[in-house]
């Protein structure tokens, strides 16, 4: 596995149903959505508690 990113595969938290992804580390991300859409899971829940 690639160090350059973290990757998200089938992601389950709240609002979160399945969801995909690779994000580059070392750069500013943007998490942009619907209110609900369940961007704080992804961001807190997720990401943060893997890296």
């Amino acid at each position: 596995m690639a160090l350059d990113k973290l990757v998200v595969r089938g992601a389950r938290e709240h609002n979160l149903k399945g969801v995909n992804l690779a994000i580059p580390r070392d750069k500013l991300v943007v998490i942009t959505g619907l209110s609900g859409s369940g961007k704080s899971s992804l961001a807190f829940d997720t990401i943060y508690a893997e890296g």
